[in-house]
């Protein structure tokens, strides 16, 4: 999955921010396949479970089930159709959630190769805001943050100063 581009900085911004908010050995609900990030919540003590891979447009059983104190969704929602339905189904009172933020300079990814490896969304802040605003959820805490890439060029220069990432902490409201 990471061949060659383990993404360091991401991890670290994500593991920082989670951990301020959520200490372990919170039981967490993780969208998506085991991954290394899912690996390192669990040797900081979080108690993780992933999706097994099911379409979460078309299965949302997992996202029903109770006994989380909260879901990850690091790097999901941009690869799904629709999201709205999905973030309404959820069960747990705590989200954390990523996403890449659309970029000026680059078009949306789209893997020739993989149907999985796609990119549906390429969000700005105000649509996830908005998103998670109108399916129940308040955003307590949110941060932004750079990608840079050792390469040499424009984009790169690009990826120095222009936030890549946004990730969000939020809680379901009270109905």
């Amino acid at each position: 999955m990471y061949e060659g581009s383990y993404p360091s900085k991401r991890f670290k911004e994500t593991l920082d921010f989670l951990t301020e908010i959520l200490q372990p050995p919170a039981k967490i609900l993780d969208l998506g396949v085991s991954n290394p990030f899912s690996d390192i919540m669990q040797k900081q003590g979080y108690t993780v479970t992933n999706t097994t891979g099911e379409d979460l447009d078309e299965s949302r059983e997992a996202l029903t089930q109770s006994g989380y104190d909260a879901v990850t969704a690091f790097e999901i929602f941009e690869h799904i159709l629709n999201p709205y339905e999905v973030l309404k189904s959820i069960k747990a009172d705590k989200l954390f959630i990523s996403v890449p933020l659309r970029l000026w300079f680059s078009a949306a990814y789209q893997s020739k190769t993989d149907p999985w490896d796609r990119h549906y969304h390429e969000f700005e802040d105000w649509q996830l805001d908005w998103i998670l605003e109108k399916t129940g959820w308040n955003i307590k805490k949110r941060i932004k943050f750079t990608h840079p890439v050792k390469k040499f060029g424009v984009r790169p220069l690009l990826r120095l100063v222009t936030p890549r990432y946004y990730l969000i902490y939020a809680e379901r409201n009270a109905s």
